[in-house]
């Protein structure tokens, strides 16, 4: 019995500094996500926050093609220096008289489209808001590079560690536990109804 109680103290003590401290770490992201969260919910909530959406066109200063294939290494970086595009490259196309470039990044997109014949361009940027289309983004990992996906890898986890160690916690408190357990009990069938209504 003595070694039972001591586990079950033990248990308490290490699913209490695992709940703090896991709670602490994770307070500004659970406040970032829980925020853009909400944000992401409501599109049409613009926060002073507009999206912008810029058309430019000319004829580029090189070749489109080199050695019989497009040549988009020289397109792309005319993009990125004289056009001032930015972001990843998505992707990349062509047919037998046009091709085009994807950039992505948080809040922003470029489609470069221009002739391989006659060199002609036609770019369209669109910008989501300095801000909030680009937190919401960020929610979403859209358009991030590998380290932002790990963070929101990372924040997911810190949430089951907080979830999990604060169920332990309320189940060694005899005066809450089965209240505890009702409020949990109610919000996961609350959640499983929302669930099969949405998807019914």
């Amino acid at each position: 019995m003595a070694d039972l109680s001591d586990a079950k103290r033990a248990t308490n003590k290490w699913s209490r500094l695992i709940h703090v401290y896991t709670s602490m770490a994770a307070l500004l992201l659970v406040l970032f996500f829980g925020i853009t969260g909400i944000t992401l919910n409501h599109p049409t909530w613009s926060i002073g926050d507009s999206s912008t959406t810029a058309t430019e066109s000319g004829v580029l200063p090189m070749s489109p093609k080199a050695n019989g294939a497009v040549d988009y290494l020289s397109v792309s970086e005319f993009a990125r220096n004289d056009l001032g595009v930015r972001g990843q490259v998505e992707g990349f196309d062509s047919t037998d008289t046009s091709a085009s470039i994807r950039y992505r990044q948080p809040g922003y997109a470029a489609d470069l489209t221009f002739s391989t014949t006659s060199g002609q361009y036609e770019l369209v940027t669109e910008q989501q808001g300095m801000f909030w289309g680009v937190m919401n983004d960020l929610h979403k990992g859209r358009n991030a590079d590998s380290s932002w996906k790990w963070l929101i890898d990372i924040a997911g986890l810190l949430l089951v560690v907080i979830s999990l160690s604060g169920l332990v916690m309320q189940l060694f408190l005899r005066k809450r536990r089965i209240a505890a357990l009702i409020v949990s009990g109610v919000g996961v069938v609350v959640m499983l109804v929302l669930i099969s209504i949405t998807l019914s």
